[in-house]
């Protein structure tokens, strides 16, 4: 090859050969390091010989970069960088295309734990499709690893909180069920190796203000954190969750990331959870930014390190080197430490050939694949909750006209929720509705008013329109501008969290409009990952759809219900109070007053709570025996029939209160649940075992004690309260029991 052109000198050349020359070395050198096999290469060796033989190899300033989320390489021991950060709340977040299924909260309100395995199992296929095809081109970016910060297992006590739509609802056993089955899912059942490795997150006690969170000290009773905040974490760890993410803000003063009561009397020593810890992004530097608990950098790593945080999402760490000269660490400390953090990386495979899992061979193919589009599109039928009724619901699709109208019809924005993926087929609500009616029916689209505006910006030719239709489905509510974490929500003024309980009055201004003079049926579909106030929807509308964000399949599965396709069967996760008013002040981390267990106020729409296309009947309820003692567990037997036209699925829920035990007791509290498909006219048996930790109520020291009187059961298709009776929930039979 003649390296010299035109426009070359001589210089420029012995420029390039010497700069060839030393990269042909660097390379040669970098493949001898890997070509080379070191003991902790070898994966026919114990993995904890392994972890020791790695950390002998690494000085104290690669150790301690090797508990940054940012991994930087380590080339002469032919390790690659790797990056700790990435996410897969509802579907592969933040790494190209991948299948986007229907937020957190909409998974939670199928009510439906073998979904959720499914879809996280989903999910975690295309994540090992995506790292296997990136690692081939030495691609090793932030959201493309295979360490996943998933599921947000928090408590959302609040509707206020913007996150609050990336948990499973308010309820502890609800939200353990279902991460439990997500970590199953992600996780995989290869015996030797982790599909991906799941985080619980964030411990604990943690559910805003958004604002607040690098400087908030939540204070809660020893009681509310055992019977409320902790049970999702514990059960979790209990199956086997590889990571743990410790919260931003301070518990009972300490700050969560050097919180010597959760992190090591807690986790460590209590549940004996083996799995890594990780902080919440740069919360470490909010030990001496936020809380200023400690002076710097250097401080702030030596806490987190002595309390129990194995890997740092911000850039603090670094300091550890400084805090093992200043005698704040020691090389020993940090040892430890890294060796938890690296046997997660030996569990993924990530320091054997290529080829040494199964999950390996997973290609692109799986990615956004039929099979997956489908199970979104079903997780967004299960998860829609029909909220009123007056029977305009189902319709027909061949009716003469039709007019799709309102500010997140056309939205992709309302499909979404936070932490998503992104896709290249997103279905609309107005794609989805169209793409179902009839041919020969016409259907005619027109936005009518913006997300939030003032009062003015209401288009009264579009609300004429409805006159002229058949039926009018009005898309509203809210979505990522007015909702979500600190920062990304950039219509929110109090950052992200909802403050401002009601649906932007625009909205409501132009539903009463659509609905003036008007007796065809309004539908009025909502989107949104948080209780709103619906008062004067549910007044106006005929039939009130609650969707979420239902993910790509949005539209289609939208129409699905719309039309009849498929009954609605999603029930509430979290309670709708009516206003504000109803609740704690935002800050009081006490459950009193809070959520369908405690709350005394009659809410908007109960926990629990979904209508459907047919109706249910519960009967010939049979307990084992009506006197249990401590140890004891009692089996529960009853029939449900759908005493209705239409095939569906109903939600069978399983409540318990002790109705003498006092007012701290949960005035309900759910302790099971199963999802059944019912043809009409069919009937099912179904069977509950009552255990003893069912029974139980938790003290002011935390502690679980078997109380001794009248036990109430309750099972039916909605929490057992009037409030459910009054909207036309189905119905539940009871039976007493008596604990002795």
């Amino acid at each position: 090859m003649n390296l010299i052109c035109k426009t070359c000198n001589i210089k420029s050349v012995i420029k390039y050969i010497s700069y060839s020359f030393c990269s042909l070395l660097l390379v040669t050198n970098i493949t001898k390091a890997v070509a080379q096999q070191y003991p902790f290469q070898n994966k026919s060796l114990p993995t904890e010989s392994r972890i020791k033989d790695l950390i002998s190899r690494l000085t104290l300033d690669e150790k301690v970069h090797e508990m940054l989320y940012n991994a930087p390489a380590i080339d002469r021991l032919g390790i690659p960088e790797y990056n700790w950060w990435n996410e897969a709340l509802h579907g592969v977040g933040r790494s190209g295309r991948a299948t986007v299924f229907p937020q957190a909260i909409g998974l939670a309100a199928t009510f439906n734990d073998e979904l959720a395995q499914q879809e996280a199992n989903a999910v975690s296929d295309e994540a090992r499709a995506m790292f296997n095809v990136a690692v081939k081109k030495n691609y090793r970016m932030q959201y493309g690893g295979l360490t996943f910060w998933t599921p947000n297992i928090n408590i959302f006590r609040d509707p206020r909180w913007g996150r609050g739509q990336e948990t499973y609802g308010e309820d502890p056993i609800l939200t353990s069920k279902m991460g439990v089955a997500f970590v199953k899912g992600l996780q995989g059942n290869d015996p030797t190796y982790l599909k991906v490795a799941a985080c619980a997150k964030h411990f604990a006690v943690h559910s805003g203000p958004e604002k607040l969170r690098h400087q908030f000290n939540a204070q809660v009773s020893m009681k509310d954190l055992w019977e409320t905040y902790l049970p999702a974490f514990k059960a979790l760890v209990d199956n086997h969750v590889e990571a743990v993410m410790c919260a931003y803000n301070r518990t009972n003063d300490e700050v969560c990331c050097g919180n010597s009561y959760l992190l090591q009397d807690v986790l460590r020593k209590q549940w004996q959870f083996k799995g890594h810890v990780v902080s919440d992004c740069w919360a470490v530097s909010d030990f001496y930014q936020g809380h200023k608990v400690v002076s710097n950098p250097v401080e702030a790593s030596a806490l987190a390190l002595r309390r129990g945080v194995n890997l740092e999402c911000g850039n603090s760490f670094p300091s550890l080197v400084e805090a093992v000269k200043q005698g704040l660490a020691t090389e020993k400390e940090i040892d430890s430490s890294l060796s938890i953090l690296l046997r997660t990386k030996f569990k993924l495979g990530l320091f054997d050939p290529a080829g040494s899992t199964a999950y390996d061979q997973l290609s692109e193919e799986v990615i956004n694949s039929k099979e997956h589009r489908a199970l979104a599109r079903k997780v967004a039928q299960q998860s829609m909750v029909l909220l009123k009724n007056n029977g305009a619901l189902p319709l027909k699709n061949d009716l003469k006209k039709y007019f799709v109208t309102g500010p997140n019809a056309a939205s992709i924005d309302a499909l979404m929720g936070n932490y998503f993926g992104v896709n290249d087929h997103y279905v609309t609500l107005l794609e989805g509705i169209t793409a179902a009616i009839k041919e020969g029916s016409q259907l005619q689209y027109n936005v009518g008013t913006p997300l939030e505006a003032g009062d003015k910006n209401i288009n009264s030719g579009a609300a004429y329109m409805a006159n002229e239709s058949n039926a009018t489905f009005m898309v509203m509510g809210i979505n990522g501008m007015l909702e979500g974490e600190e920062g990304d929500a950039m219509l929110s003024t109090t950052g992200g969290d909802r403050l401002n309980y009601n649906i932007p009055e625009n909205q409501i201004d132009y539903l009463r409009k659509l609905k003036q003079g008007n007796n065809k049926p309004v539908i009025a579909i909502i989107t949104g990952g948080s209780p709103m106030n619906l008062a004067a929807v549910h007044e106006i509308a005929d039939a009130v759809l609650l969707v979420w964000y239902p993910g790509e399949e949005g539209g289609n599965a939208v129409a699905d219900v719309l039309f009849g396709k498929v009954a609605p069967s999603g029930r509430l996760p979290i309670t709708f109070p009516k206003s504000l008013d109803q609740l704690p002040a935002f800050e009081n981390y006490a459950m009193k007053g809070r959520t369908y267990r405690f709350m005394d106020a009659e809410p908007m729409y109960p926990f629990g709570f979904g209508l459907s296309y047919t109706s249910f009947k519960y009967s010939a309820l049979k307990l084992s025996q009506t006197l249990i003692r401590k140890n004891e567990s009692i089996d529960a037997e009853l029939i449900v029939t759908n005493t209705g036209k239409v095939p569906a699925d109903e939600v069978v829920e399983l409540y318990i209160s002790h109705p003498h035990a006092g007012n701290d007791a949960p005035i309900y509290a759910l302790k099971n649940f199963k999802r059944i498909a019912l043809a009409a006219g069919e009937s099912k048996r179904l069977n509950f075992k009552i255990t003893p930790e069912m029974l139980t109520l938790i003290n002011d020291a935390g502690e679980a004690v078997f109380v001794n009187g009248d036990v109430n059961i309750y099972i039916g298709g909605s929490l057992p309260s009037e409030r459910s009776k009054t909207l036309g929930a189905a119905d539940c039979v009871s039976k007493n029991i008596l604990c002795k």
